[in-house]
């Protein structure tokens, strides 16, 4: 009895295992047979709109083909309201008939289809079809005429008016809203001042351009980047700047206005700040204050930070004012302490006012001072006497003769050069003085040597000695008083 009532179960669980497979391979083949259906489908996007009479429209579509084979899908209107036009276009071509792959879509074809102007208040239905071998669809699309407006495009900034120095990048943030019903392409302009520089870059970007794409209904973030030239005066500057569309033109009013800007510059005519100085004497340095802002400079003082003992005082402490664009000249006196060493040292001079200031560091070397003065003179001295003597020996021994004078005539030479050297030690380095004496040298150096060579070709003739015989003889007796 229990062997039947095993046999019996398992029987029975045989059966509805076996109906449970029935039923899903029944299922999984009704799933494949509604999917292996074939088809096409014709879509877009937005296939409901609200718009007013007047607006041209267009419709991106797109058509999928699962017929099972690459198809020619034959493009038409179906019904349309009447008085209203539309067509298909691919490429900026008009089209009938669009060719498409098994299993792959196409989305290269627009629809248009302009709305009349006398179209009344109301909904229509347009209703579009693309047909294959065997297989089709259709679309609708509904279109609702209101005479209510729809919005305007618009380009605004959010502060549309700025402040700062000439130094300042100004950066709008602007808003570009195309509220039209198609994608529109708007490009950039801006009138500005000459010299300055504006460019427009989208939001979050770094890259400047000339021209956006901005889709139907859509809002766009410009950064509008206002640069102004260097030197520019302090006043108000307008800016407009335009987004030019199509059928759109939209133009925001910036606004830019620059600070006085404040700056100097102090330096010397030359550009040079280093000096040659001696301890406990005074060298002067003629300074030069530029201002290179655009506002004026007022009461502007100079002062020095200089080695302990040394002196530093100013021709003008205090100038009144200072025009942009305009250079002011004074004098520094500097005097390194009496104990200072030779070697380089640094003193900073600093012009400054209430609004900017500037500063010069100068190299200061010290020279220890030379004896050349007494020393100098001395020689100068001995020279001179030399020359003298020799004179005397050659009057005594053979007479002045020409070929003799050299001896003599150049120690005088020497003598004069000499004393050039020790005048020009006591004159300020770079003075016209210094300098005319330093010609000066060069000249009496070339001018010795060229008339000592030239005196040993030169014949005994026309002498003085020659000339006057008597007159000679009574200087030598007058000279030589011994004899």
């Amino acid at each position: 009895m229990k062997d039947r009532s095993i046999r019996t179960f398992t029987r029975l669980a045989a059966l509805t295992v076996a109906l449970l497979l029935l039923v899903s391979c029944a299922a999984a083949e009704a799933v494949d047979t509604k999917t292996a259906d074939p088809y096409i489908e014709l879509s877009t996007q937005y296939p409901a709109m609200t718009v007013k009479a007047g607006d041209s429209l267009t419709f991106a579509l797109s058509l999928d083909n699962y017929s099972g084979a690459s198809q020619d899908l034959t493009l038409s209107v179906e019904e349309i309201p009447e008085g209203w036009e539309g067509s298909f276009s691919a490429s900026s071509n008009q089209v009938s008939v669009v060719h498409v792959k098994n299993e792959q879509t196409d989305d290269s074809v627009t629809f248009a289809v302009d709305v009349p102007l006398d179209a009344a208040d109301g909904d229509y239905i347009i209703r579009l079809k693309a047909q294959g071998q065997n297989i089709a669809d259709t679309m609708d699309l509904a279109l609702t005429v209101s005479a209510e407006e729809i919005g305007e495009s618009s380009f605004t900034a959010e502060y549309p008016s700025q402040e700062g120095d000439a130094d300042t990048a100004f950066t709008f943030s602007a808003t570009l809203i195309n509220n039209t019903l198609s994608s529109q392409t708007y490009s950039f302009t801006a009138n500005a001042p000459t010299g300055w520089q504006v460019s427009f870059l989208p939001s979050g970007e770094t890259t400047k351009v000339a021209a956006l794409d901005v889709e139907a209904r859509t809002t766009q973030a410009v950064d509008i980047s206002v640069t102004p030239p260097e030197n520019i005066e302090a006043g108000t500057y307008e800016i407009p700047c335009t987004a030019t569309s199509v059928n759109e033109t939209m133009t925001i009013d910036l606004s830019v206005t620059i600070t006085g800007s404040y700056a100097m510059s102090l330096s010397t005519p030359s550009g040079r700040l280093s000096l040659d100085a001696y301890a406990n004497q005074e060298s002067a340095v003629q300074l030069s204050l530029t201002n290179t802002g655009n506002s004026d400079l007022t009461n502007v003082n100079l002062t020095s930070s200089a080695p302990s003992g040394w002196n530093v005082r100013f021709s003008t402490e205090t100038i009144d004012v200072i025009e942009p664009g305009a250079t002011v000249e004074t004098t520094a006196y500097i005097t390194p302490g009496e104990e200072a060493m030779s070697g380089d040292y640094v003193t900073t001079l600093t012009a400054s006012s209430s609004d900017a200031s500037d500063s010069a560091e100068f190299r200061i070397t010290v020279k220890t001072e030379t004896k050349w003065g007494l020393t100098g003179i001395g020689i100068i001295v001995v020279l001179v006497a030399s020359g003298v003597l020799v004179a005397l020996l050659d009057a005594e021994l053979a007479g002045i003769l020409q070929r003799y004078y050299a001896d003599f005539s150049f120690m005088f030479l020497a003598a004069a050069v000499l004393l050039c050297f020790v005048v020009n030690e006591s004159l300020a380095d770079r003075a016209a003085l210094h300098d005319l004496m330093l010609k000066l040298l060069l000249v009496l150096v070339g001018v010795s040597v060229a008339y000592s060579a030239l005196l040993c070709l030169a014949p005994e003739t026309g002498w003085y000695s020659d000339v006057y015989p008597w007159a000679y003889q009574g200087l030598l007796d007058a000279v030589v008083f011994w004899r």
